[in-house]
Order: C-alpha cells, then structure tokens, then sequence
C-alpha cells in the first residue's frame, strides 16, 4: 500500500505502514482526510485544526443558519483538503470548538469560536471580541488591523461564498469573535510581537500538527537514513524546498535545527524563512536595528550586512551547510550555494 500524507505531500515508507494496527481503508480514510499522522514505529496521532480552519467553519456556518439548523459543515483548507467540522448554528449565530489534535501545548484547544451573519449586499468579515489587533509592523498584517494572516483571511472568504452559494444569498456580514480570547491571547507570544486583545488567526495548512518526543525522533530517523537532506524550520520551508530541492529528503525540523544537523550523515541544506534560521545562528540580531522582527528586517533592508553576518554565522554553526533563506512568496533572499 502507497500513501501520501496530503498535507506535507510525503510517502509514508512502507515499513511504517506494515507496522500500523488499523484496517487498510480506515487508514488510507483517515491520512487522506490530513487527519492521521503515521509514526516510524507504527503508531497514530491526529492532527487538530487550526484557528483558520476553525473560524471558517463558524463563519460558514452562520451563513448557512440563516436558513436553517446546522451541526455540520466542511471547509477549504489552504492545503487543498477539505476539513469535516461539528458546528452548533442556528438563526444566523454558530459556535465552533477548536480541535487541538494530539498537541497538549495547542493553548487554543478547546476555544469557542463564535460567528454571527446577517444578510448583505455583498461579504463583509468583522474581527470582533477576542481576535487581536496587530500594533506594529514586522507582520503579516499591516499594524492597525485585525491578527488574521492572509491564508486563513482567504479561507474564511472562500469558506462564506460556498455557503453563499448553497442559500442563494447575495452576500454576508459575518462578525467572528472568541469570547476567551483575550485572556488565552496574552498567554501567548501575541503580546511580545505586537498583537494584543487576543489570539491570531492563524495556519498555513489548515491543520495543527501534532506533537510528541516520538515525533521527533521519527523526523531525527529520516534524516539519517537520507543520503541528501533539506531541513525546513517550517510550512513554508517545506513547500518551496520540495520544488527547489526535488532528489532530496525535506524534513521539518522546527527548532530542532541543532539535533537535525548533528542526525545528518550526508548533504545538508537548511532552507527557510530568515527568521528562525538567523536568531538560531544570531540571538541578537535585533538588538539596536529599530525592527521588531527578522521578517521586517528583511522586508524593509533586504540587502542589510546585518543578514550577511548572521547567515555567515549561521553557516558556521551549521557546519558549512548550504543555507537558503527565502521570502513568504519564495523568493530567494539569500543562498550560499551559489
């Protein structure tokens, strides 16, 4: 049996797959829905769904319940599949639990989200109680806005006009609030970055990942066993580094770039956003810059020494691996190895 886990687009191994105690189509079910992740010794987790997914399912709900009760719905993600939500809506108002996963970490389990529509000339999407506000710049979201990244903005809209088109309405004024919000946002690194009164919405996938100290090690298992391998501190990372670098391995690693590097038998390339990557080879890359991030850094002085000497720092510490540090969009910022 060949799988493919959806989500990160990767051929689950064989072996892996012959160590699962699950009936073959339950398990090709579950990894198709991005729902399962399956671990190097044969044992499940499950991935939860992330504010984006979450708030989408609220929101086309809420539409939907404009003519009718609804308990169920199911969204786009921005990794193509298509997410199954448990939703209570009813009269134009629906609520939507957040499904952590296997991520006991994921401080946003368990949140309520609310959406509330009423019929409109046209769509029309309201941060309100509990989603933050971004203060400053250095961020996805222009300072002044309401903490939704682009991907979940775009899911949520395109989530509202399927349910525009299921009722035959016009268009929308849906209102998206968390009621704990607030309290769980300053829990978060929210507050440090300039976002405050609440939590983000957030994911590049639609799906949280989730974790365990076996995880890591089958992520660790990988890269030993790779003969070239690409580690990627995140999403992104991973999308563009399977284009860029197609013969070889593509691990996410996270944080975990030191353990990745020193697990590594063959060729290296760490590729990714700046900004893990440059604190993880500079902590006080920052200091006195007047930037609030590595991201604003790079989008406002792309061609600051102040890069150049982190990234020479960053190929020491790697061990002279190649390291390519790409933009939001793809693009190369820097590339040792050319």
């Amino acid at each position: 049996m060949n799988l493919i886990d959806p989500v990160n687009d990767f051929q689950i191994p064989t072996q892996w797959l012959d160590r699962v105690n699950m009936p073959s189509r339950e398990l090709s079910e579950g990894v198709a829905s991005g729902l399962l992740v399956v671990l190097s010794n044969g044992n499940l987790l499950h991935r939860g769904f992330t504010t984006g997914t979450t708030a989408a399912a609220a929101a086309k709900a809420s539409v939907l319940s404009l003519q009718g009760e609804v308990d169920s719905v199911s969204v786009p993600t921005p990794s193509g599949i298509r997410a199954q939500l448990h939703v209570k809506a009813a009269g134009g108002r629906a609520e939507v639990v957040k499904i952590p996963g296997d991520h006991e970490s994921d401080v946003t389990g368990g949140l309520v989200f609310i959406a509330e529509a009423s019929p409109a000339p046209r769509i029309e999407l309201i941060a309100g109680v509990g989603i933050g506000r971004v203060t400053r710049g250095g961020l996805q979201v222009e300072a002044g806005g309401p903490a939704i990244n682009p991907a979940p903005y775009k899911q949520i809209l395109d989530a509202i006009r399927e349910a525009l088109d299921e009722t035959g309405l016009e268009g929308a004024a849906v209102t998206l609030s968390v009621p704990d919000g607030e309290v769980v946002g300053a829990k978060t690194l929210n507050p440090q970055v300039g976002v405050q009164g609440g939590i983000s919405i957030l994911g590049t996938t639609g799906f949280v990942e989730p974790w365990s100290d076996h995880l890591g090690e089958t992520r660790m298992d990988l890269i030993r066993d790779a003969s070239n391998v690409v580690l990627t501190t995140g999403r992104i990372g991973m999308r563009y580094s399977q284009m860029l670098f197609p013969e070889h391995t593509v691990v996410m690693v996270g944080s975990r770039l030191d353990e990745g590097i020193k697990a590594s038998g063959g060729e290296t390339v760490i590729c990714g956003l700046p900004g893990l990557i440059l604190k993880w080879a500079m902590p006080d890359i920052l200091d006195s810059t007047g930037f609030n991030t590595v991201l604003e850094m790079v989008d406002n002085d792309r061609a600051s020494s102040i890069i150049d000497r982190a990234l020479e720092a960053a190929v020491k510490k790697a061990g002279g691996a190649r390291i390519m540090l790409l933009d939001r969009n793809g693009d190369i910022v820097r590339d040792t190895g050319v």
